[in-house]
């Protein structure tokens, strides 16, 4: 994505709206939401209830994309990421208790 250029008059602007979706969107910020979520489970930047924030909205939207119709490999993908930052916030949780 950064190497395409960026549309720098109204008529490139609503082309290049007209070639995205909604679903392209919600990938990329989704994506993100894993990204922040596992720093935030992480010993440096731990922030438990931002995670749990990550893992809610992945589960909640996981569902949208599929009747949405994105590819169900996507899916799954974003579902084990989400996994995966269930087990991480886990560790974390038991790491905050000392177990």
């Amino acid at each position: 994505m950064a190497d395409e250029p960026h549309p720098s008059t109204e008529d490139e602007l609503r082309d290049a709206l007209e070639q995205i979706g909604v679903a392209d969107i919600l990938l990329n910020a989704l994506s993100a939401i894993a990204s922040i979520g596992f720093r935030r489970v992480s010993p440096e930047a731990r922030d438990l209830e931002q995670a749990r924030l990550a893992i809610e909205t992945l589960r909640a939207l996981e569902p949208v994309l599929r009747e949405g119709g994105v590819e169900d490999a996507v899916v799954r993908d974003l579902e084990q990421a989400r996994t995966n930052l269930q087990l991480a916030y886990a560790t974390a949780i038991g790491e905050e208790r000392g177990d």
